[in-house]
C-alpha cells in the first residue's frame, strides 16, 4: 500500500474516532453508548499509531531542515538514521493497525472435540486435546465449562462440548479448528506398534443474543434422562435437554446441569452454531477465488500432527515444527504455536489489503 493510500485510510479512522468521541460526550442512550464505546476502544490503537506516525514524520522533516544549517548539519546527519528507522517502524505499525479485525476476535467461544478415526485410541486422544485446552484456558484465566460429554472410559471422549468464557477466547482458539492427528503406541496396543489416530476440533464464536434471532416456531425442545458415568441426576430425572433447529436440522444436547440450566446452555450452543454457519457462508462467498489461506476454518483438512516417538508437534498450515510435545499438551507450550498462526494470518491479510488498494 502506498503512503497516500495509507494516509487516507488513517485519516478516515482518525475522523471516525473524533466523531465517536464527540457523540459519546453528548450522552447517547445506553445501547448506542455501548456500541460506540466498543468501536472507540477498537479505534484508539489506530489513532495512537496515527499520532506516532505524525510525530516521526515531523522529526524527519525537522532534521532535513537542520541539514541546511552548517552548524546543525553534523548533528542532523548523526540523528537522521535513527529518525528514519523510527519512521519506518511507525509506518509499519500504522499499516498493521489497518489489517481488518475479525469482529468476533474478542468473543467467548464454544469448543467441540470429537473422536475421529482410530477407535478407542481416537477417543483417548480427544480427551488429551480437551485437557490441553482446559489447561490453556486456566493459564489465560478464561472460564471453561463442560456443556455436554460422551465418555468412553480411561479418560476418553467420543465427543465433548465446552464453553470458554473470556475476552479473546475465540480470537486465540479459532485456528485450532480442524483435524488433529496423533502418532503413538496406544494404551490398548500390546505389541508396541505405533498407531495413527485423529480427532476433530471445532471452535465457534459465542455471539451476543442480538446477533442471532431464533423464532420459537423454528425449534423443537425435547427433555430426556441424562446419560453418563453416574451421580445423583443420571438416569433418574429428565434433566437433559435437546433442542433441534428445524430449518437447518442442527440439534444440540446439554445434560450437565439442571433442566432449566441445560435449556439455557443448549440455546447458547445453538446460537453459536447458527452464527458460525452464517460466518462460513459469508467467508466462502468472499473467498471463492482464494485458496489455502490460514484461518479459512476448513475442518476437512489435517492441520496438526502430535508425534510421540519424536516428541514433536507439527502444524502443517505454516510448516511449523516444535519439539516440546509434553509442554504443548499441558497447555504451557501452546502459545508459541498460536502466536505463529496469528502472525501468518495477519501477514496474509496485509498482503490482501495491499492488493486491494493497489
Amino acid at each position: 500500500m502506498d503512503l497516500d493510500r495509507l494516509q487516507r485510510r488513517l485519516s478516515q479512522a482518525a475522523e471516525r474516532f473524533e466523531f465517536i468521541e464527540a457523540r459519546m460526550a453528548a450522552g447517547p442512550e445506553s445501547a448506542e453508548f455501548s456500541r460506540l464505546a466498543k468501536e472507540y476502544a477498537e479505534l484508539k490503537p489506530v489513532v495512537e499509531a496515527v499520532r506516532a506516525l505524525d510525530a516521526a514524520r515531523k522529526e524527519v522533516a525537522g532534521l532535513e531542515t537542520m541539514l541546511a544549517d552548517p552548524e546543525m548539519a553534523p548533528l542532523a546527519r548523526e540523528e537522521a538514521p535513527l529518525a528514519q528507522a523510527r519512521l519506518a517502524e511507525a509506518e509499519a505499525r500504522a499499516r498493521d493497525m489497518l489489517v481488518p479485525k475479525d469482529k468476533d476476535e474478542d468473543a467467548s467461544a464454544i469448543l467441540e472435540i470429537r473422536a475421529g478415526t482410530g477407535g478407542d485410541e481416537a477417543a483417548l486422544f480427544a480427551g488429551d486435546l480437551f485437557r490441553m485446552y482446559q489447561r490453556y484456558a486456566s493459564i489465560r484465566r478464561w472460564r471453561l465449562e463442560i456443556e455436554d460429554a460422551s465418555e468412553t472410559g480411561l479418560g476418553g471422549y467420543k465427543e465433548i462440548v465446552a464453553s470458554v468464557t473470556g475476552a479473546g477466547a475465540f480470537g486465540r482458539l479459532r485456528f485450532e479448528s480442524g483435524v488433529h492427528r496423533v502418532q503413538r503406541v496406544p494404551q490398548t496396543e500390546a505389541g508396541g506398534r505405533i498407531h495413527t489416530s485423529a480427532a476433530t476440533v471445532a471452535v465457534l464464536p459465542e455471539p451476543d443474543d442480538v446477533d442471532v434471532v431464533i423464532d420459537d416456531k423454528d425449534i423443537r425442545i425435547d427433555t430426556m434422562r441424562a446419560s453418563g458415568a453416574g451421580g445423583q441426576h443420571v438416569n433418574k430425572t429428565d434433566s437433559a435437554v435437546r433442542i433441534t433447529h428445524l430449518p437447518t436440522g442442527i440439534a444440540v444436547v446439554s445434560q450437565e446441569k439442571s433442566q432449566h440450566q441445560n435449556r439455557a446452555q443448549a440455546m447458547k450452543i445453538l446460537r453459536a452454531k447458527l452464527y458460525d454457519l452464517e460466518r462460513e457462508r459469508l467467508a466462502a462467498a468472499r473467498a471463492a477465488d482464494r485458496k489455502g489461506q490460514v484461518g479459512s476454518g476448513d475442518r476437512s483438512e489435517r492441520i496438526r500432527t502430535y508425534n510421540f516417538p519424536q516428541g514433536r508437534v507439527t502444524d502443517h498450515r505454516i510448516n511449523l515444527t516444535v519439539y516440546n510435545l509434553p509442554e504443548v499438551l499441558n497447555g504451557t507450550g501452546l502459545d508459541p504455536v498460536i502466536e505463529a498462526l496469528i502472525a501468518e494470518d495477519r501477514a496474509a491479510k496485509l498482503v490482501a489489503l495491499a492488493e486491494e488498494t493497489a
